[in-house]
């Protein structure tokens, strides 16, 4: 015998791109001039359902004993270059010391004077002259706690931390060791007209948090960056955010904020995780007939490119409509091949199963088919391990949670990856002449479900889900149980 009760659950709905979306981008596309070669390129990428893989998502070592002789040959010129650049004072531009207009008229009275003295007056004059000069001369102390990042930059300091953040300019400029320097100078120089020592500090852009935060680590232990483009098809806030050159630079301070916020989670040891995965979701995002955000988005990239290397370990587009594409093309010539190797695209139907590959499922938000929920006060850190079943085609599986303390609260979430199958919940009791409690109906599902039930007697819930498609699927679960504090 069996008996319906109603339990709390919680879905998230399949991701479509709409019909006019498509219709809209081809428009766009056609719009758009591109070469031969990239118009190649585009047809190839635009193919439905496919992912762009790269040849490694394994960062490379920063163990000086791994380093080939020639990466070992760089490093060290690096190195020279930037310790006799702290030690002489060249590694910032020297600001022009004017002289005031007192000690201006100063020194033309005692060019005067020399000139009216005697040659044993001369000579007195030339010391006091050289004097002068040394006096007016600033004295410029050597600061060597010159550092980036948390890290000192004089490598005789002797902290191993210098050596990664060095092999991260070498890196993005192929082991190039005078154009690796050129880069780290300026990028010093950056952030000091740009006032980085502050940004940590200030209140920017609290309209834009939706927009990009940190969330989680991925199976390498990155931490997780998202960028979420469609809260800025919001009109009032996209004019917020990009009305004004001055709203412009606003929102790129702020970025910047988010970026080294970042930072403030890596290890730069040579064994530790020094780079973000960058997660952007590209749903419901401006089209490129919003030419501020274009206009933004390309002084984004340019900054964040040459100021902050190899602190990208993958860069995944979720969501990608068909426009994008097109976009992508135009801007692929500004990024460096290096760059371009750490991109992975996803269409909508494939978010899941690609963010799979880099992220744990419950570090997945479920909004993207995973298990992370924000303030989860039922699973925490500790207990959010995930199991996982195969669903072969047109197979039937099973989920049993054992529920022998009565008066017990159970909470499960399951999430299915690869498409729809069939899903009930059942508690079946111990005792052989109870009723089955139908828990939830046989219904389609495919994303991502919580539930709960308290047992009044001895038994365990069943979970079972059908695949009746020829596709092979998967099931990632995890439950819990609270006990009655009677």
């Amino acid at each position: 015998m069996t008996v319906e009760v109603q339990a709390e659950a919680t879905q998230v709905a399949e991701v479509v791109v709409p019909q006019e979306e498509l219709v809209a981008a081809k428009k766009v596309v056609e719009e758009v001039e591109v070469n031969e070669k990239v118009k190649g390129d585009e047809e190839e990428e635009v193919k439905p359902n496919t992912i762009e893989k790269s040849s490694s998502y394994r960062e490379e070592s920063n163990f000086l004993s791994d380093l080939k002789e020639n990466e070992k040959k760089a490093l060290n010129e690096l190195k020279s270059k930037v310790e006799e650049a702290i030690l002489g004072n060249t590694l910032f531009k020297q600001e022009e010391i004017k002289k005031s207009p007192e000690k201006s008229g100063e020194e033309e009275e005692g060019k005067n004077e020399e000139n009216s003295n005697t040659n044993g007056g001369d000579i007195e004059g030339k010391e006091e002259e050289k004097e002068k000069e040394e006096d007016d001369l600033d004295v410029v102390e050597v600061d060597k706690e010159i550092s980036i990042w948390g890290v000192p930059l004089l490598p005789s300091k002797g902290d191993e931390k210098t050596n990664v953040v060095l092999l991260k300019f070498l890196r993005a400029r192929d082991y190039k060791v005078s154009e690796s320097f050129e880069m780290l100078k300026k990028t010093l120089q950056w952030r000091k007209d740009f006032k980085i020592q502050s940004i940590l500090e200030e209140e920017l852009g609290s309209d834009l948090a939706p927009a990009a935060y940190m969330s989680g680590i991925d199976n390498q232990g990155h931490p997780i960056c998202y960028n979420i483009f469609g809260v800025l098809d919001d009109e009032e806030l996209y004019n917020k955010t990009f009305g004004t050159e001055e709203k412009r630079n606003q929102f790129l301070r702020w970025r910047v904020q988010l970026m080294e916020k970042g930072i403030q989670q890596l290890d730069f040891n040579a064994g530790g995780v020094s780079s973000l995965l960058q997660i952007n979701d590209l749903k419901n995002s401006p089209g490129p007939s919003k030419k501020e955000v274009r206009v933004a988005t390309k002084q984004a990239v340019d900054l964040l490119q040459d100021n902050y290397p190899e602190f990208v370990a993958k860069n995944i587009f979720i969501n990608v409509p068909f426009w994008y594409y097109a976009v992508h093309s135009l801007l692929s010539p500004f990024l460096t091949q290096r760059t371009k190797s750490k991109f992975v695209f996803a269409r909508p139907a494939k978010v899941t199963e690609t963010l799979l590959k880099y992220i744990p499922i419950h570090e997945i938000p479920i909004q993207y088919g995973g298990l992370k929920r924000d303030n989860d006060f039922e699973f925490s850190v500790s207990d959010c391990e995930a199991s996982e079943t195969l669903l072969k085609a047109g197979s039937t599986e099973t989920i049993e949670i054992p529920a022998v303390d009565v008066e017990s609260t159970f909470i499960w979430d399951v999430t299915i990856v690869g498409g729809e199958v069939s899903y009930k919940e059942e508690f079946v009791p111990e005792d052989e002449t109870s009723y089955t409690i139908i828990i939830q109906k046989d219904k389609k599902v495919s994303s991502t479900i919580r539930n709960t039930f308290k047992n009044t007697e001895a038994g365990k819930v069943v979970l079972t889900i059908r695949n009746s498609s020829s596709k092979k699927k998967k099931a990632f679960y995890r439950h819990k149980i609270k006990k009655s504090a009677i």
